[in-house]
């Protein structure tokens, strides 16, 4: 019985924990909607997490492009088919590569950020201060860094693809010696703008969101001390990822239906 009660309780918890996380995003759907617009706000949130990414994500996704390139040019020789590299470049990238790991990188990078900048605010009860001056918090505080965050991220894929498919372009032309033309001809025919990279930025956009409610949700509703800032943060790298990866393939499932 005791084990059945624990299960009933950890059900329980998880069930309460995702009616909180709704409600905070109903909170910041409203508080989105409603003015002031604190545009500034949003500017400094969106240079934060997304021109602050680009370094890291323009670095990372050249080195996945070399790496795709090098391993998809020796496999594809055995079958006489490396013809088809930028075909398969272009499609793993724009499908499933680009969104999945540049979301994972943004989660590690601005999303930890927020959350810890927004846990110590409430460590230093900065939160109760703007209470206490008849401010929103959510709405001063979370709406511009989750919509920043929306708005970054089928961005910094965009600029994740590109430079992958560059790195799978200099390893597979420059050094494998693929001729060039045929290596953008196939990815040029491979890749379909309203199929796929359709499907690319859906999956970016809904991921930014998940990140954007996710570390702003974790941020705020933290423990006020320093290892509850630092559990929240942890929590957020790890809850987000799972949700980015979960609902990478029911979007996969739903647009093969």
């Amino acid at each position: 019985m005791r084990g059945i009660r624990g299960l009933g309780a950890a059900a329980t918890d998880q069930v309460v924990g995702l009616g909180k996380i709704a409600r905070f995003g109903g909170l910041l759907t409203t508080g989105a909607l409603r003015p002031p617009l604190r545009f500034g706000f949003f500017v400094r949130a969106l240079y934060d997490a997304g021109v602050l990414s680009v370094a890291l994500i323009c670095l990372s996704g050249f080195t996945v492009g070399m790496v795709l390139g090098l391993q998809l040019y020796t496999t594809l020789t055995r079958f006489g088919a490396e013809e088809g590299l930028g075909a398969v470049v272009g499609l793993s990238l724009v499908r499933e590569l680009g969104p999945v790991v540049a979301g994972l990188l943004v989660t590690g990078r601005a999303g930890s950020a927020i959350t810890a900048e927004i846990g110590s605010m409430k460590a230093s009860e900065q939160l109760d201060g703007l209470r206490m001056m008849a401010i929103d918090p959510i709405h001063f505080v979370a709406v511009p860094r989750a919509l920043a965050l929306t708005v970054a991220m089928p961005l910094l894929n965009g600029l994740f693809i590109v430079f992958a498919i560059a790195g799978a372009y200099g390893i597979g032309v420059s050094i494998q010696g693929l001729d060039g033309g045929i290596y953008l001809s196939g990815l040029e025919d491979a890749v379909l703008f309203a199929d796929d990279v359709g499907q690319s930025l859906i999956k970016s956009l809904v991921f930014g969101l998940l990140l954007g409610l996710i570390s702003t949700y974790k941020g705020y509703s933290c423990a006020p001390d320093a290892a509850g800032v630092a559990r929240a943060t942890t929590s957020t790298v790890v809850t987000a990822s799972v949700a980015i990866l979960l609902s990478d393939y029911v979007i996969t499932a739903l647009w093969s239906v």
